[in-house]
């Protein structure tokens, strides 16, 4: 045998045997000790895990704006970001040293030196020392950290025995080989433990003194140096300040014994006052920036978004447990600017208070990105007012749906839906119909649009009865034209249309008239079925994006703890409607906002307004269900849409009354008039003669 490997050999006995005797004198029976003590030293030399190689540390993600500056919030479990040692201060280096193994740099991994001292003084029954060197504490916190362990093996991790202990040593000595001493001190910094819930220096760093790792002075980093070996009990926020600073006393006499800094040095930062500047990151969607609170409800949709993420895990566990454990740094689609324009607008509709909401959502076309979703709510779990439900605190998702919240009626928005799978079935835009103020359909109904158990809808309007294309009839919202041409096409083909542009029935009944009763549901036309503002303009935008539907998206950018990019922030998107198709559903949609379509064929609209305030082309509908429980405006243009939905959440018998709509559609104006001052104009691209004036098969090419 070499001389080497002899010397290693003798090393790790002599560990052993030392440590055994430590932990005798500290804890064990000596039979115990020369029982497991030594027959642990007679295995194999250990090999080094993977965990220790590659740490499963858990660390904070960090949600940011559009701007990849601004913090949205955290999602953690325990508050860490890793940081490479050349952004940690010199002296907290010298500091964690000094206070935890000021012989780190001349062992390898097991300092006998220490043993022996330790060995000697437990035996005398005055004290109790351990042999712990930083290497070994860090394998220690990597075992007893590693989520992929049950809670029985993390606490064999920790336990007081002579098994462990050996085998802590044998782990300290292999790391030793493998990495360099700046490499264990680094992750030992990263890893450990400060108090008041901040784990690793960066995040205690903050915790404290509200500065990066970089920036801490000499006291400063002898404080938090002390807090490793107690930090439960020595947490100057939570614990006792008078501890922390007497073991900051002791990390400064260290560091001056040690020739570290200079003794007058370390005199006048023991001489300082606890200067604490605490500040806590914040965590989930509830600890949002107070100033912008509205911010929650997208926060509250994004990690809906990620919790369906198959990229983060197989189970919403698993993906949660990514989120708060992996380090993401995400930069969502959230515009600051946006959302603050967008949350004023309908802030002046309805104040938080009220119990009418209108919930919105901007959405960009071609990606699915979402700008900004706002409503008129705290996103709050504090208590509201005796008999109020979700005002003015609520954390129901009012804009996207989901949970208890199945969505709204959104009236003849859902016409779009209808005109789209006439145009696909080969009908023109130009099909022309002699649109009564009444008609009498062939789809089974009861209650107030009912005569002898049919379906037989009125216009709104009686005035605009008579001859209609379907421009004409989109425009000013032509009730029998639209269940006339309901008929003709199909109720399930309009039904599947809309499923297409993503439209969510969440409602049970909704449900299951779609998947069994969609032939029957003539009605659908007119938008009895509930949705939210975020499925409609998302179905709007992938009208302007010439059918291109994408899924709605949070976020720019995924990196993960190393740096690398995640594909799930990719947008998903996929041709669902033929250009052509699309284009002339767009043509007809500029006649309800006042704009003109390309074969200035509109003939008036219910929202004449938007086209001169906007300045720009703009295609869009408003709705209204029955006895206006709900009013709608929906409205986009090739760079944007958005969608606005006024409705009592709570109570769907409480109409909003006919007047706000004009308010609305002047608020929406206001929001896509700001989202796009920086942006040039740009039309849509009109849609065939052949799309526009012929009868055809069916266009289904893309």
């Amino acid at each position: 045998m070499t001389r080497p490997h002899l010397d290693k050999l003798m090393t790790v006995l002599l560990a052993g045997v030392l440590a055994g005797l430590v932990l005798a004198a500290a804890a064990l029976p000596a039979a115990l000790v020369f029982g497991v003590g030594f027959s642990a030293l007679a295995a194999p030399y250990s090999e080094l895990p993977n965990t220790l190689r590659t740490p499963p540390t858990a660390q904070r993600s960090n949600l940011y704006a559009s701007d990849a500056t601004t913090l949205i919030t955290s999602f953690y479990q325990e508050d860490r970001v890793d940081v490479p040692l050349a952004e940690v201060a010199p002296v907290m280096r010298y500091a964690i040293i000094a206070a935890e193994d000021v012989r780190f740099h001349e062992h390898s991994g097991v300092d006998l030196r220490g043993v022996v001292r330790a060995f000697t003084a437990n035996k005398s029954g005055t004290t109790r020392q351990g042999a712990s060197t930083l290497t070994m504490q860090y394998v220690r916190n990597v075992l007893s950290n590693d989520p992929r362990l049950t809670e029985r093996q993390r606490r064999a991790a920790t336990e007081i025995s002579t098994t462990r202990k050996v085998q802590e040593m044998r782990y300290a000595l292999a790391l030793e080989r493998e990495l360099s001493k700046d490499e264990i001190l680094a992750r030992y910094l990263n890893i450990a433990y400060f108090g008041a819930g901040a784990y690793g220096v960066a995040a205690a760093s903050k915790r404290y003194f509200s500065k990066s790792p970089a920036d801490l002075t000499l006291a400063e980093a002898a404080l938090l140096a002390g807090l490793v070996r107690s930090p439960h009990t020595d947490d100057p926020i939570n614990g006792d300040a008078d501890a922390a600073l007497q073991r900051r006393a002791y990390v400064l006499d260290q560091m001056a014994k040690s020739g570290q800094v200079p003794a007058a040095q370390a005199v006048a930062a023991n001489a300082q006052p606890l200067a604490l500047r605490p500040s806590e990151t914040p965590n989930d969607c509830t600890a949002v920036p107070k100033a912008h609170n509205d911010w929650g409800f997208f926060c509250d949709w994004f990690t809906r978004w990620w919790n369906s993420q198959e990229a983060f895990g197989s189970t919403v566990d698993e993906r949660q447990l990514a989120l708060r454990r992996g380090g993401y740094s995400i930069v969502a689609s959230l515009d600051p600017a946006v959302q603050r324009t967008a949350t004023e607008q309908v802030r002046r509709i309805y104040a938080t208070d009220e119990p009418h909401a209108m919930p919105t959502a901007v959405v960009q076309p071609g990606t699915g990105r979402v700008l900004a979703m706002t409503v008129n709510r705290n996103y709050s779990v504090e208590a509201n007012p005796r008999g109020w439900k979700n005002h003015p605190n609520t954390v129901n998702q009012l804009v996207a749906g989901g949970g208890a919240i199945q969505g709204y009626q959104a009236g003849s928005t859902f016409k779009l839906f209808t005109l789209l799978a006439a145009l696909e079935s080969g009908l023109p835009l130009n099909t022309g119909y002699d649109a009564p103020d009444r008609i009498l359909t062939a789809y089974p109904a009861s209650g107030p649009a009912s005569c002898d158990g049919y379906w037989c809808p009125r216009n709104a309007n009686s005035s605009v009865g008579g001859r209609h294309t379907m421009w004409s009839a989109f425009g000013l919202s032509v009730n029998t034209y639209f269940a006339w041409l309901t008929e003709r096409v199909g109720a399930d083909r309009v039904v599947e249309m809309a499923e297409r542009l993503g439209i969510v029935f969440r409602a049970e009944d909704d449900a299951r008239l779609a998947r069994h009763g969609a032939r029957e549901w003539g009605p659908f036309t007119l938008g009895v079925s509930a949705t939210t503002p975020l499925d409609l303009a998302n179905a709007y935008a992938t009208v302007a994006a010439e059918g291109t539907w994408c899924a709605p998206l949070p976020v720019l950018s995924i990196a993960d703890a190393a740096g690398r990019p995640v594909a799930a922030a990719k947008p998903d998107c996929r041709q669902v409607v033929d250009r052509d198709v699309a284009r002339a559903a767009v043509d007809a949609a500029r006649c309800p906002v006042g704009d003109r379509s390309m074969y200035r064929a509109c003939a008036g609209g219910t929202a004449e307004d938007l086209r001169g305030k906007l300045g720009r082309p703009v295609a869009g509908k408003t709705g209204s269900s029955e006895g206006y429980g709900t009013e709608t405006v929906v409205a986009a243009t090739p760079q944007l849409a958005v969608a606005a939905i006024a409705t009592n959440p709570d109570d769907p018998r409480d109409a909003v009354g006919r007047t706000v709509q004009a308010r609305m559609v002047g608020a929406v104006g206001e929001m896509m008039s700001f989202a796009l001052r920086d942006q040039p104009v740009r039309d849509f691209v009109p849609p065939s003669e052949v799309t526009a004036y012929e009868m055809t098969g069916g266009r289904t090419g893309n």
